[in-house]
């Protein structure tokens, strides 16, 4: 079938999926397009222009980023020797250097688990052979004795010699046809199984899609290491201060916020709360009230007929947030999201309500609520909380998406010319760090626009659990400028993580189809922070310099 026909199948098939279809479930995976910001960038009939060999592609240049580094990573062993390195001016040499020792240990890791399963099934494989051997040797007796009483000692067909039949491999038998159960035929066809098992890919544990996500691996060990004890205790120390300092919370949060610590880190970090710490307290009864004022003031306008259209939308998109989590089922938790994005809405006439901003509250709500419960969150009933702390955990929520928002509104103004920005960025960057993906689509007629305004929309929140999302903020709000540049190179390195994939698929339907539902749901930190640990050493090959790598 042609390429035209397949998308033309893919696109009827998926008629709610397609861009500009405001009937489509939002909350189902594939968030609506807007019409003219599609009917720009991709005209009926109209191809890709096929890449000039030889001709360098006009770059987009990207704002200029700050030299003095953060800490990126965890690398072993040797935090502080990172920490002292990231105070100074760091040259690419040196990152392209730490970045690659990050995913190197990476590999190894990945390397030993491998050898280690194949030891435990090289082990297993043994114990199974010496246990048929010894029933064997149980069975032998048995048939023996047997014999001796029933006065059958001269069987034609057995020797007690020392020759033995070769279908026997040196067990006496009665019969080649009456082998006992632990014959040389059932050991091989054990074998056998456990060569299968071992050809099959490695299943990762399940692991919940919320719960334990500062400590959440793909190993699903949640015990706290001793590393981890330390940098919990290097964050204690620092919160401790009477005056935080942020250059330095941000170089620890990089790699990673402890959950005990982390709500009162974002809030830092966001800009919610001041860095001194006498004047935080009066902070957060200030916010904390405004907000709870604008509710008053705003929320029950929700019904006027020019709010209509706007609560509607909010109303419909609440119940489509994170399905799969029972939290957010909850309708005392619907409630606080339906007037968190109201509020918003109104008070940023500019945007309004944008389909997608209703995941942005997600990663904060879970996170303030861990400031008042231990448990797992996912099947956590918020109503038995205090309403005083269900009251802190909406209006500090309210607070932190807006500020996340603040540096992304062009996202969601009309026509979200920031999206349309960051997709071509996107396609610019994959062009040059890994042709082949590029040239792949192109072939295929994939459009960037086609899957790519989601991780933008959404900030790859749709691509990946939830637990995952809550990682990367950590670097995102560590990261000068991270939901808006830092997110482009994240995006890059999390496409070309799938090259192999992407390469395999022989049509615009396949592709489609993976690159709206890549394989991340047993995601855990240590894919993460390689991820991470990638988009840095993208930035810092790539950020203002249009002509690097120039093809």
């Amino acid at each position: 079938m042609s390429s035209d026909g397949n998308k033309k199948q893919f696109w009827k098939r998926n008629a709610a999926k397609v861009p500009g279809s405001i009937q489509h479930v939002y909350g189902a995976q594939h968030p609506p397009f807007d019409p003219l910001l599609h009917a720009n960038l991709i005209k009926a009939g109209n191809k890709p222009p096929p890449a000039t060999p030889g001709k360098p592609k006009k770059a987009t240049t990207f704002q200029e980023f700050e030299s003095i580094t953060s800490d990126a990573w965890d690398v072993g062993d040797d935090d502080d020797e990172l920490l002292a390195m990231a105070a100074q001016n760091l040259n690419i040499e040196v990152v392209m250097e730490t970045a690659n020792k990050v995913i190197e240990n990476h590999s190894k890791q990945q390397e030993k688990q491998r050898q280690d399963e194949t030891s435990e099934l090289d082990r297993r494989e043994d114990d199974t052979q010496e246990e048929v051997a010894e029933d064997d040797e149980d069975n032998e007796e048995e048939e023996e004795e047997d014999r001796v009483e029933e006065g059958d000692t001269t069987s034609p067909e057995v020797s007690f010699g020392s020759q033995s039949s070769p279908y026997t491999d040196g067990r006496l038998v009665k019969s080649h046809s009456e082998a006992p159960i632990g014959s040389p035929k059932d050991a091989a066809g054990e074998r056998a199984a456990l060569h299968r098992q071992r050809s099959l890919p490695h299943r990762p544990p399940v692991i919940p899609l919320v719960a334990r996500m500062a400590d959440q691996n793909t190993s699903g060990t949640p015990a706290m290491t001793e590393r981890e004890a330390s940098r919990l205790d290097k964050f204690k120390q620092l919160l401790a201060g009477p005056n935080t300092d942020l250059d330095e919370l941000r170089k620890l949060s990089w790699s990673g916020i402890p959950r005990q610590v982390r709500p009162i880190a974002w809030k830092l970090l966001s800009g919610y709360l001041p860095a001194n710490a006498e004047r935080r307290e009066s902070v957060l009864q200030r916010k904390r009230q405004e907000y709870f004022g604008f509710i008053q003031q705003y929320y029950d306008s929700r019904n006027d007929e020019h709010h209509q259209d706007t609560y509607r939308q909010i109303h419909i998109d609440i119940p489509r947030t994170n399905p799969l989590i029972p939290l957010f089922q909850q309708a005392s938790v619907q409630e606080i999201f339906e007037r968190i994005l109201f509020i918003w809405a109104i008070r940023h006439p500019a945007s309004g309500y944008v389909q997608g901003i209703n995941d942005l509250v997600t990663p904060f709500f879970v996170v303030f609520v861990f400031e008042y419960i231990e448990e797992e969150v996912e099947n956590f009933d918020v109503s038995s909380l205090q309403e005083e702390a269900l009251r802190n955990i909406e209006a500090d929520s309210f607070w932190c998406m807006s500020k996340l928002l603040d540096g992304i509104q062009d996202n969601y103004t009309f026509a979200q010319p920031g999206i349309q920005k960051k997709v071509k960025a996107l396609e610019e960057l994959v062009s040059r760090i890994d042709e082949s993906v590029h040239r792949h689509m192109q072939q295929y007629e994939v459009e960037y626009l086609q899957f790519a305004f989601r991780w933008m929309n959404n900030l790859l929140m749709r691509e990946l659990p939830l637990r995952c999302t809550i990682r990367l903020w950590d670097t995102y709000q560590a990261e000068p400028e991270g939901f808006s540049h830092f997110h482009l190179y994240v995006c890059a390195a999390f496409l070309v993580r799938w090259r192999k994939e992407i390469l395999e698929e022989r049509d615009f339907q396949g592709l489609m189809i993976l690159l709206q539902n890549l394989p991340t749901m047993h995601w855990g930190n240590e894919e993460v922070s390689v991820l991470l640990a990638e988009a840095y050493r993208l930035k810092f090959a790539f950020a203002d310099a249009p002509n690097h790598y120039k093809r």
